[in-house]
C-alpha cells in the first residue's frame, strides 16, 4: 500500500528521536535550510526553505497528507508570523487536485497557561501566557486553531521541561546556581525526550481535532527537588536555597523566568485519547537508569 506523505517542519532533537517510527508509516518530508546527511539516511526527503523567507516555500502547498510542526517562533515580538506563512503556504493550492492537509500536530509550551500559583492544570483552563515568548505561542495557537476550524484536524501538544540523558542542566549544579527556597519555591513539569517523541507519533494517528494535550509524566516536584534527585543521581552537591530576591541578583532573566510560574499538569487526556504510555513515568526512575548508565563509563553530556 502506498505511504501518505509526511512534512516536517523544525527537525530537532525531538523529531529526530521519532523518525524511525515516523519513516515506517509514512514517506517522510522536511523543510531544511541546510540538507543534513544524516536526515538522508534516515529516509527523509529534504526540501531546502526558510519559514523567514517565504518565497521559498511555495513547493509546501499540498506536499503531504499530514504536518508534524515543531518550529518555534521568532526570538521577538507577540505573534508568530513563521506559522503563518506556513499555513498560508499549505493552503496555497486548495483549489487544484492536491488539497490541503489532512492532520497537523503542533508542539506548543505548557508556558501558555502563565502562572497558576501550583494548581492543578488540565487544558480546558483558561490560557494566560505572562511572558513574550509564551504569547508568541499562544498566537501560533489560535491561528493553527483556525486552520483546523476551516481545513485540517489539528492537535496541540503542550509540552513542559524537556529531558533526556543528554539534556541535563548538570553545569548549573557544578557551578552552584541557586534554587528557591522550600517556602518560596514553585511546581515543575517534565517530560522524556523520547515520549514526547512517542507523543508526536501517537498524536499523528489518534489527535483530535482543535484539541490540545497537556504531554508531561506523572512526576510532581517542586524545581528544587528535581535538582536535588539530578544532584543526588550524579553524585553532584545539591543547589543552595536562597529567597527570590537574593537569587534575582544572581541568574539570568530566563532562569528567573522559570521560577516565577508554578503549575501542576494534569495529562489524563494524553493517556485516555493519545492512549501513550510513557515509557518514563516518573523523573526519579529515569535518574536511576542515567545514574547506572553513568557508573557503567557513559557520562551525560552536560546542559
Amino acid at each position: 500500500m502506498k505511504k501518505r506523505r509526511l512534512l516536517i517542519v523544525g527537525c530537532g532533537d525531538v523529531v529526530r528521536r521519532a523518525l524511525p517510527a515516523l519513516t515506517r508509516r509514512w514517506r517522510v518530508f522536511a523543510l531544511v535550510r541546510t540538507p543534513d546527511p544524516s536526515l538522508r539516511a534516515a529516509g527523509v526527503t529534504q526540501i531546502r526553505g526558510d519559514l523567514d523567507q517565504p518565497a521559498g516555500l511555495r513547493r509546501l502547498g499540498g506536499i503531504a497528507h499530514a504536518v508534524l510542526h515543531s518550529a518555534p517562533p521568532p526570538a521577538s515580538g507577540e505573534d508568530d508570523p513563521r506559522t503563518q506563512r506556513l499555513l498560508a503556504m499549505l493552503t496555497r493550492r486548495a483549489s487544484l487536485p492536491s488539497r490541503p492537509p489532512q492532520r497537523l500536530v503542533y508542539i506548543s509550551t505548557t508556558g501558555v497557561y502563565g502562572d497558576c500559583a501550583g494548581a492543578l492544570v488540565p487544558e480546558t483552563r483558561p490560557l494566560a501566557a505572562a511572558t513574550a515568548r509564551a504569547q508568541r505561542r499562544v498566537a501560533a495557537e489560535r491561528r493553527l486553531r483556525h486552520f483546523g476550524s476551516c481545513h485540517a484536524r489539528v492537535s496541540l501538544l503542550r509540552v513542559p521541561g524537556i529531558y533526556a540523558a543528554d539534556r541535563l542542566p548538570l553545569d548549573r549544579l557544578r557551578r552552584a546556581d541557586p534554587v528557591l527556597a522550600p517556602a518560596e519555591d514553585v511546581f515543575t513539569n517534565h517530560i522524556h525526550a523520547d515520549d514526547l517523541a512517542r507523543a508526536c507519533v501517537v498524536a499523528l494517528e489518534r489527535g483530535g481535532a482543535n484539541r490540545s494535550y497537556n504531554i508531561s509524566d506523572d512526576s510532581a516536584l517542586r524545581m528544587g527537588e528535581w535538582y536535588d534527585q539530578l544532584a543526588d543521581a550524579f553524585g553532584l552537591p545539591r543547589p543552595p536555597r536562597a529567597s527570590r530576591a537574593e537569587i534575582r541578583t544572581r541568574l539570568s532573566p530566563l532562569l528567573l523566568s522559570f521560577m516565577s510560574e508554578s503549575r501542576r499538569l494534569v495529562n489524563s487526556r494524553m493517556k485516555r485519547e493519545l492512549k501513550l504510555q510513557l515509557r518514563y513515568p516518573t523523573v526519579a526512575g529515569a535518574l536511576l537508569e542515567f545514574a547506572a548508565n553513568n557508573k557503567q563509563g557513559n557520562p551525560p553530556c552536560s546542559g
